[in-house]
């Protein structure tokens, strides 16, 4: 028989684009519209509804970019058309292949009940099945002209990011709005066709499968009369049905879908936009539940929730109905699909103690799972945080992006720092936008990583970030897959029912131990520095804000603030969404984002001064107040009192030029040009530097990415690189003990201050930037004369070990990683440590010096600054200021301590006495991160610790009040039903902890 698969696929393709789709709607009249423009951001829909309205015609330009249009149509039924299926189709101007990054709107009746979302590929409000005949028609559409950011040729430079440059000029041009007849019929037979091409489309060309779906659609075709569409689809749909009965064999793949819409929180798109988005969403989704009883639909991100609670209340109606039912499932248990490499240790166990929270709240309901489907890698911490909350399961899909390495496994145990298991799954799909296709599917199957072990996944099913979520050719599709020869099974489950599932088929899973790196996205540790700061600084604001407020609640019934501490958890959470948090929204983001974090310090510091005054009392005695973990200048960490000596710092000139400082246990030699030649551990009588090096040495790189401007930093970046060696002056500081070294380069200006502060074997780096590069990397250098293999870097509870050589592909691929408020680095009884307060990026390169003594020279370099122009054009531009300090001779607890000392400065106040910690440790190794109420307002004092030195540790936390009962509790404050209740006399508690194990207890006072 002669091969004419060809000429049946090309003329499937022809007769469903011309003939059969266009069919769906046969019949069509135009609906009058008339249009009322807001003024300037969206208004109440009350306002909306009633607001004047001028008419307009399809084909008229509307939308300035960020606005919004209340557009209102009208029309009758036709008389003729009584007894049919009748819908009306509102095209604002879409573009089909953008759902999610266009123009979209939520319609609404008269009475303001909304109806559902229109979208790009959901254009479609159902009027009457059937009608009448005669109906009058009346809705309304609140329509965001959202600009299209990320267009056909992506990355370019665009001013549309931010209302305040987007300009006026009309967006989108109206295309249809008419009443049309839907034919049920015809609309099924476009969806028989559909799947059957496409899983014809996957199989192999010689399978006899294959050749019975060409000769079945070659049958189908021939039986539509192409001037008589819907009369002859029934007939058409007949010759198809033995294909479509065939089931699938014993060993298919099984797919658990789930309807699925990702909604980044802030991306291409501000906060407020993101409210309506999930609006017009979950107004789809509910209507489709209703439609489709097999249907089941997840929505993660709390946030989202709270937002659809707070602003549409009659959304929020539907959604708790359909909730009920077990059709709409919370997801995650996390505030917002958080980044997960540089939120502090705290907010990451804040982002799902509120996450969980709400969901228990308000629908009583226990998230098992963490869902990520979209997050830029995954710290080494977070399996312990994920165990601590009370969930056992992580969904992600991202690591599929990687760009070098093929990630082995799609189902797995993920092993953390501390040795906790989280079974994990990556969706061989390859997408969390998965929309049914048979290509999708067939890639499913075939990608699947643990064949023979295992045969289930899952596929989060529909169009995101507004493009409107999971649609009804979706679920058409899905229903006829759920038993087909040739596909895999698919079924719609909750994530719930999938997981049991595939932990119960793989409970011998394969495991991955540390963290689970993206191989791509490596620059959103740098970008929009002043995002990064204002998050880090945020986290240890609320840090003191808890601890003082705590203590002085305690000791002096100061009104713990409550109500205003989980105000502003949820805020600073919220801008740990992963765009924000990692620089890759639009600039009006990131402008909003720089104001919230100053407000938010306001009050914070509001809530400090108030606690300390309250503690400090009346009094003319100058006190240190001390919210690190550790003492320091004989304060005790959590209490307050006058600080010790600590000796002096010395500056003298050097005869070649510069300074030397010298504190008596570094002395630290400067050049001429401002850079460290020197770094000497006077104790150590050890040199930290590698000889002929230089340390502060900046250093700037030509920073033009491939692709993902903002996103991505590429390896050959370090291909060319400017060391900026010449200074403009180099003069001792105003205080008369520090160095102050000023550089120009291209348009910006550094200006430094090197400090060695008395008694401490530090030298501080204070830089201020004033940045006006364009696409180029700034880092900070420093050259080691360290012989190692790996170094550590602090993470989420703890700190995770990345090796300096690149051997495998896997270590190559890690040039650019994150840290939190320290790297370290050691030879057996001595080690260097580099503390920051607010950067994360960095990259650690090793090599073996060819003359001289042969040693190995290790390089830590700090990423400062990016200047990228998509998706901000302005990327950081403006004055920026870092603190850094460089730790000679520091073990692995020095850098925990210099790491905590550098981000969390000593407060001075003016009191009566000495302030007692409200509780304390008796060793070092165990690090306190929280010393708070309780949230359910009992009084209770909760104490959140964690092992931070990578060993075993016995203490004794000692409570500085009257203790009547101690409970092991796990991150949202409830007690661990295995825990045994740990030893205690009195107020002295007796911990032991694994290396790096988390604790949390909850102090009941006497």
């Amino acid at each position: 028989m002669h091969d004419d698969r060809s000429l049946v696929e090309a003329r499937l393709k022809r007769v469903l684009d011309e003939r059969i789709r266009p069919a769906v709607h046969p019949e069509s009249v135009p609906l009058d519209v008339a249009v009322w423009h807001a003024p300037g951001e969206p208004v109440p829909v009350a306002e909306g509804l009633a607001a004047g309205t001028e008419p307009i015609e399809v084909g008229a330009r509307w939308g300035a970019p960020w606005g919004t249009s209340w557009f209102r149509v009208t029309g009758t039924v036709p008389e003729s058309w009584a007894g049919r299926t009748v819908e009306a189709l509102l095209d604002l101007g879409f573009d089909e292949n953008m759902p999610g990054f266009q123009c979209e709107g939520l319609v609404y009746r008269p009475d303001g009940t909304p109806v559902k979302g229109l979208n790009p590929r959901n254009q479609w409000v159902r009027v009457g099945a059937p009608v009448a005949g005669g109906e009058e028609v009346r809705l309304h559409i609140e329509a965001a002209s959202n600009p299209v950011i990320l267009d056909y040729h992506p990355f370019l430079p665009t001013r549309l990011g931010d209302k305040e440059t987007a300009g006026s000029e009309p967006q989108y041009t109206l295309t249809r709005m008419d009443l049309a007849v839907f034919d049920e019929t015809v609309w099924q037979l476009v969806i028989d066709l559909e799947v059957l091409g496409e899983l014809m489309a996957e199989l192999p060309a010689d399978s006899a499968r294959r050749y019975d779906i060409v000769r079945a659609v070659e049958r189908a075709l021939d039986a539509v009369d192409l001037q008589d569409v819907g009369g002859t689809a029934a007939r058409a749909r007949q010759e198809l049905a033995g294909v479509l009965a065939a089931p699938a064999v014993p060993s298919a793949h099984r797919i658990s879908a789930v309807g699925h819409a990702h909604i980044d929180s802030a991306w291409l798109w501000p906060l407020r936009e993101t409210v309506r988005k999930v609006a017009r969403t979950t107004s789809n989704m509910t209507a489709l539940i209703e439609d489709e009883p097999e249907f089941v639909f997840a929505m993660s991100q709390a946030q989202q929730w709270a937002w659809v609670k707070e602003h549409r209340p009659e959304v929020w109606a539907r959604v708790k109905k359909a909730v009920a039912e077990g059709r709409f499932v919370p997801a995650g248990g996390m505030w917002v699909e958080s980044d997960t490499n540089m939120p502090g240790s705290e907010a990451m166990a804040r982002q799902f103690v509120h996450g969980k929270r709400f969901f228990l709240d308000e629908f009583g309901i226990e998230n098992d799972e963490a869902w990520l489907p979209d997050t830029f890698g995954f710290a080494a911490g977070l399996p312990q945080i994920i165990k601590a909350a009370g969930s056992k399961w992580l969904l992600t899909q991202k690591i599929s992006w990687s760009q070098t390495n093929k990630f082995p496994h799609h189902t797995f145990h993920w092993e953390g720092i501390d040795g906790t298991r989280i079974f994990t799954h990556f969706p061989p799909v390859d997408t969390y936008n998965c929309a049914m296709k048979g290509s999708e599917i067939a890639h499913a199957a075939r990608n699947f990583k643990d064949k023979g072990r295992a045969r289930h996944s899952l596929a989060p099913t529909g169009w995101g970030d507004g493009g409107g979520g999971t649609t009804r050719e979706m679920v058409a599709k899905a229903a006829r897959l759920r038993d087909l020869e040739g596909s895999a099974r698919v079924v719609w489950e909750t994530p719930e029912a999938f997981f049991e599932k595939a932990q119960a088929e793989y409970p011998d899973a394969p495991v991955w131990v540390g963290e689970l790196y993206l191989e791509l996205h490596r620059a959103t540790l740098t970008s929009q520095a002043q995002t990064k700061q204002g998050n880090r600084r945020s986290e240890h604001l609320l840090r003191e804000a808890e601890l003082w407020a705590a203590t002085a609640a305690v000791r002096t019934g100061f009104p713990y603030p409550y109500e205003e501490l989980d105000r502003i958890w949820k805020t600073v959470l919220l801008h740990q969404f992963h765009d924000i948090l990692p620089g890759s929204s639009i600039a009006w983001v990131h402008r909003e984002a720089r104001a919230t974090y100053a407000r938010l310090a306001g009050e914070l510091n509001g809530i400090i001064d108030a606690a300390q005054q309250a503690l400090a009392g009346a009094g003319g005695t100058e006190l240190v107040f001390n919210a690190a973990p550790h003492a320091r200048a004989g304060v005790p960490a959590g209490g307050a009192g006058a600080p010790a000596a600590e000796g002096a710092t010395a500056l003298s000139a050097r005869e070649a030029g510069g300074f030397t400082l010298d504190n008596g246990l570094l002395r630290v030699e400067i050049d001429a040009d401002g850079l460290v030649v020197s770094a000497y551990d006077i104790d150590a009588d050890r040199e930290s530097l590698a000889p002929g090096r230089a340390a502060n040495l900046l250093q700037i790189h030509p920073d033009f990415p491939n692709m993902w401007d903002a996103w991505d930093v590429d390896e050959f970046y370090r291909n060319t690189v400017t060391d900026l060696t010449e200074a403009d002056a180099v003069t001792a500081g105003e205080d008369g003990v520090s160095v102050r070294v000023v550089r120009s380069f291209g348009v910006s200006k550094v200006t430094q201050v090197l400090s060695l502060p008395p008694g401490e074997r530090r030298l501080v780096v204070d830089t201020e930037v004033d940045w006006h590069e364009t696409e180029k990397f700034l880092k900070l250098a420093f050259p080691l004369d360290v012989h190692a293999e790996r170094y550590a870097s602090e993470t989420q509870f703890g700190h995770v070990y990345r090796p300096t050589h690149t051997n495998t592909s896997w270590e190559a691929a890690k040039f650019e990683a994150c840290n939190h408020r320290f790297v370290h680095l050691a030879e057996p009884g001595w080690g260097v440590a580099v503390v920051n307060d607010s950067t994360y990026g960095h990259d650690v390169t090793r090599t073996v010096r060819t003359d001289g003594d042969g040693g190995t020279t290790t390089t830590v370099r700090v990423s400062l600054l990016r200047a990228p122009r998509f998706p901000d054009p302005e990327t950081d531009q403006g004055i920026h200021r870092f603190r850094h300090a460089l730790v000679p001779g520091a073990a692995i607890g020095d850098a925990v301590r210099e790491g905590w000392r550098i981000n969390l400065p000593e407060r001075r106040v003016e009191g009566a006495g000495e302030v007692a910690p409200l509780v304390t440790v008796d060793d070092d190794a165990v690090v306190v991160t929280a010393v708070k109420l309780a949230d359910d307002g009992s009084g209770d004092v909760v104490v959140r610790f964690h092992e931070a030195h990578g060993g075993r540790a016995r203490a004794t936390l000692t409570a500085g009040f009257e203790v009547a009962d101690v409970t092991v509790t796990d991150l949202l404050e409830r007690p661990l039903p295995d825990a045994a209740a740990p030893d205690r006399d009195g107020a002295r508690i007796a911990v032991r902890l694994r290396p790096f194990e988390l604790v949390t207890l909850r102090l009941r006072r006497g």
